[in-house]
């Protein structure tokens, strides 16, 4: 018998060989949760509800490998699930892969067909859901520059600016 964990630091699969076993039904502080095992190999099939939710996704699209580096590390240690993209055109086509992104936090000033201030407009435009973050260090921008919601950043941040900055429009 092998017991699989994901993030969600629940058991959420029993499994003998590549059979599932059965259905466990527990609670996550005050919010029901369930976890559903079907036969398969190795994977589970997983319902959650409430506190149970999977971490908020975070795209960071950032041409400077040193910036980027370290905004990943902010925003990973912080419990978020991080992507990240090297340019507008890379963002997009992740974007249109993954529904389930939450906040866009890009550089304004960077190589390809748009720059960071498009990007966060096309975005709006196409995908209203997802919240915007932009950052430059060089760029002068006020809040009639982004779209509705978004905020900006000036460059150096902090890490504890970022993460509070995200933490802020993912709970709104």
């Amino acid at each position: 018998m092998r017991v699989c964990r994901r993030r969600f630091n629940a058991t959420l699969e029993i499994v003998s060989g590549s059979e599932a076993v059965g259905r466990v039904k527990g609670t996550a502080g005050n919010k029901a949760t369930s976890a559903a095992f079907l036969p398969m190999r190795q994977w589970c099939f997983i319902q959650l509800t409430g506190s149970m939710r999977a971490r908020p996704i975070i795209l960071v699209v950032e041409d400077e490998p040193f910036v980027c580096i370290a905004a990943l590390e902010a925003v990973t240690e912080a419990g978020f699930e991080v992507i990240e993209a090297r340019n507008a055109d890379e963002a997009i086509a992740i974007l249109e892969k993954r529904p389930d992104i939450h906040v866009v936090f890009t550089d304004i000033q960077m190589p390809g067909s748009m720059d960071g201030l498009k990007l966060a407009h096309f975005v709006r435009h196409r995908w209203p859901p997802i919240k915007i973050i932009a950052t430059s260090g060089h760029a002068q921008v006020t809040e009639h520059d982004l779209p509705e919601g978004g905020r900006f950043l000036r460059k150096p941040y902090t890490p504890d600016e970022v993460v509070g900055t995200i933490r802020e429009l993912v709970a709104a």
